[in-house]
């Protein structure tokens, strides 16, 4: 696509996109009595208009069943997480069997490395990205110290070469077959969080199992925002939270991969609970855990149905979307048009104020872009905010922005470019003039 840095050509691709009425189907936030210009979704997704419907249904259904929803009424609860398998498939690349959704993102991190990180001998070692988000990096160490280990010594860090700022695939694979030998897993982000670059994950997963280590990933920022074939890509284990791009509320359910090979494996140790139980013959209450064939063997708690709902309430948008691939082709254009028109900004303003650190191959990130500024970056950061537009921020210099397929217009990008040159000019003018 060749862009255009005018408002009449965002407003045409917005009236040929035929994804445009997705929009109407999210609670856009207000800023002074109009939609502010919401590019936080790689933070928080957006409220779906049915979330507060398909929660009270499920109210509904406690009030006039109590217990017995578990298996009377419209969606008996013992089986709603069954609706979400077929959109989280599509979303993940992965069979149904292979998927399930339960508790929070790092409880479910913590939980698949007690299968899969199973040191012996020399090999204990655990490979994973420098400047990871700290949550990954604060359950790998707890889990290499629960083994007797030394995070300094058991954990390898990848890290971006002197005066670069992502990773180099070639330089992840040569770490893996450097210290094959002691690896036991390889555990990477699939987007990192600050800079936003994709991970070539399928890459990773054949290296690590080259050298005889298990490989496994947190999707906190791929999951429903770029392609995934976690089954062809042969990857061991992964988990994701499901509030950033699939929208299902501050906090929202998780879920785990586990690939199918792994089912029957009775060698991985597993942390168990009545829920992963096989469910031909769960309400026996016999003594001795028997897994449930597939990765609900993983479950360990009940399922909390108001946080399904409202993730159903998201993935049930995404099957409308017609699945990932679709939002996917908009999601690459959206990006592209934001990373055009802040050069273009650059060239107006007559300096390179704004740098990317995201990758420019549109197959190394997602919708997020990290914009550093050179100089003056909380002020321009709150310059935005005061003006109804919400990115997020990274210190110490990094806003993050991130125009997602399912909402956000070409109109939003456009909007979002003007006031990022304003906000230089405005910085400008009141360093000339402080009463300005």
């Amino acid at each position: 696509m060749i862009y255009q840095d005018t408002l009449q050509f965002a407003l045409q691709q917005d009236e040929q996109d035929t994804l445009r009425s997705l929009r109407e189907e999210f609670l856009i936030p207000k800023h002074n009595g109009v939609d502010a210009t919401y590019l936080c979704g790689n933070s928080l997704g957006l409220q779906p208009r049915s979330a507060k419907k398909y929660i009270q249904d499920q109210l509904n259904a406690w009030e006039d069943n109590a217990v017995e929803g578990w298996f009377m009424g419209d969606d008996p609860w013992l089986k709603y997480h069954k609706q979400l398998l077929a959109p989280l498939s599509d979303i993940l690349g992965a069979k149904q069997t292979e998927i399930t959704v339960m508790n929070s993102l790092t409880v479910n991190l913590h939980l698949l490395m007690v299968s899969f990180y199973k040191p012996a001998g020399k090999r204990y070692k655990i490979l994973m990205e420098a400047g990871a988000f700290p949550s990954d990096q604060y359950a790998v160490e707890s889990q290499v110290r629960f083994h007797g280990f030394d995070p300094k010594d058991a954990i390898i860090e990848v890290a971006p070469r002197a005066g670069e700022t992502t990773l180099r695939t070639e330089d992840i694979l040569q770490q893996i077959t450097d210290n094959g030998d002691n690896l036991a897993l390889v555990l990477f982000g699939g987007i990192n969080y600050y800079t936003g670059q994709f991970f070539d994950l399928a890459a990773i997963t054949k290296a690590g199992h080259a050298v005889g280590a298990i490989a496994g990933f947190d999707l906190a920022h791929a999951a429903g925002n770029v392609p995934l074939k976690l089954h062809e890509w042969d990857a061991d284990f992964a988990c994701w939270c499901s509030y950033k791009y699939m929208n299902s509320g501050p906090g929202g359910v998780s879920g785990i991969f586990v690939h199918e090979r792994h089912f029957a494996d009775t060698t991985l140790n597993r942390f168990a609970g009545w829920w992963g139980y096989r469910k031909d013959k769960q309400f026996l209450m016999a003594p001795g855990f028997e897994p449930e064939n597939g990765a609900e063997g993983w479950n360990v708690s009940t399922s909390p149905i108001i946080l399904m709902a409202l993730h159903k309430a998201s993935l049930d948008i995404f099957e409308k979307a017609g699945g990932l691939r679709a939002l996917r082709a908009k999601s690459e254009m959206l990006t592209g048009y934001l990373e055009y028109l802040i050069g273009q900004v650059n060239k107006k303003y007559g300096e390179d104020m704004y740098s990317i650190i995201t990758p420019k191959n549109a197959n190394e990130r997602g919708c997020q872009l990290s914009v550093v500024c050179k100089r003056d970056a909380k002020a321009i950061f709150n310059y935005l905010a005061e003006n109804g537009v919400i990115g997020d921020w990274r210190e110490p210099d990094v806003i993050r922005l991130s125009p997602v397929p399912l909402y956000n217009t070409f109109a939003d990008v456009y909007n979002t470019a003007e006031s990022l040159l304003k906000a230089l000019k405005a910085i400008k003018q009141s360093a000339v003039d402080p009463n300005a």
